[in-house]
């Protein structure tokens, strides 16, 4: 009888909140060497799998995120790919949403979980929400179904009892544990005595393509708020940053711009030069619509790409993974208006 294979996760961490510990004399948190992170998480010996770790040094504040470090972290998973089952990723929660937005695009034909968690806590707290993440994190990267398939074969969020698709995911909470919400799109998973997973939601993902690592972004692009009353001279100067590329435009409502002549003919001679300008709503839940109503009639008009239901953190970073392979302007406009990596609904348009 052949002896059932232990489940194997990697377990990398890049910084965060998670790892940090209280210095007794400034009472400043900082961070701290990962193995006495897991000497705070005696529990992890219970699992019956094999857990690896990998940790940056130094530890990455998740206000520094940016695009050479999430092409660290594929090159990472790439490398250790064949090895494990999943891959759970200690992150500080500042920046993670964004993070797992880009994951998900750099990581294509990805049939493996790759989780994404931390705390608001510093693990060594008492009432810490760490342990929790991080061991239910662990257990779902390691999940399978009855045929062998990992049972979430994407990138997510874990925190909090829920998990949720990343590129679909906002941070909301600064303060409580509940600190992400995915508006437009229900849980994959939620944990309670039990993990129940929401099969129905989760990617169909075809298991026989090989992973196709991505490495390359281009981070000339920018995100515009419009507000009442904003002024010509912002929005021209925003326009015309020199070697801008894209924008990522928050309206109002379903996508509403105010009828100003000067607006809708500056995004008019942006776009004509090239430069690709996506709608999206400000409203945490809900999608741009502009056929609804006249006023964003005017924006689909002047060039201006719905956005659809896409969260602020996916636009911007799905712009510039699309910008950074090199792609013909139509054909990121064409790509911008797919859904990818289900990031979007496609048809609420």
């Amino acid at each position: 009888m052949t002896k059932e294979k232990k489940p194997a996760v990697l377990l990398l961490y890049t910084g965060g909140t998670i790892g940090m510990i209280e210095n007794p004399e400034t009472g400043a948190l900082e961070s701290f060497r990962f193995d006495e992170l897991l000497k705070q998480v005696p529990e992890l010996k219970r699992f019956h799998y094999r857990i690896d770790t990998y940790s940056f040094q130094p530890a990455i504040d998740s206000s520094d995120m940016e695009p050479e470090l999430w092409g660290r972290i594929v090159r990472i998973i790439t490398e250790n790919y064949e090895h494990y089952d999943g891959f759970v990723i200690l992150h500080g929660t500042d920046t993670m949403a964004y993070t797992a937005s880009a994951l998900s695009f750099m990581l294509e034909n990805l049939s493996k979980p790759v989780i994404l968690t931390g705390s608001q806590l510093p693990i060594g707290k008492l009432r810490t929400d760490g342990k929790e993440n991080l061991i239910t994190a662990i257990e779902i990267a390691a999940a399978k179904r009855e045929n062998g398939q990992p049972m979430v074969p994407e990138v997510c969020i874990f925190f909090e009892n829920e998990l949720l698709r990343g590129n679909r995911t906002t941070k909301v909470n600064a303060e409580n544990f509940n600190a992400f919400r995915s508006f437009n799109y229900p849980p994959l998973a939620t944990v309670g005595i039990h993990i129940r997973f929401n099969e129905h939601l989760i990617r169909k993902n075809d298991f026989t393509q090989p992973l196709k690592p991505h490495f390359n972004f281009n981070n000339q692009v920018v995100m515009l708020s419009l507000f009442p009353g904003i002024r010509e001279s912002i929005v021209a100067s925003v326009l015309q940053v020199p070697g801008l590329k894209a924008v990522v435009l928050r309206t109002f409502g379903s996508g509403n711009a105010p009828q100003k002549e000067w607006l809708i003919r500056r995004l008019k001679e942006a776009s004509e030069k090239g430069i690709l300008i996506v709608n999206i709503t400000q409203c945490q839940h809900g999608a741009v619509e502009m056929h609804r109503y006249g006023t964003g009639l005017q924006l689909l008009q002047a060039g201006v790409v719905s956005g659809y239901d896409c969260t602020p953190e996916c636009a911007i970073t799905k712009l510039m993974f699309l910008l950074g392979n090199d792609l013909p302007l139509e054909q990121v406009r064409q790509l911008m208006d797919s859904d990818l990596a289900g990031e979007i609904t496609r048809d609420k348009e």
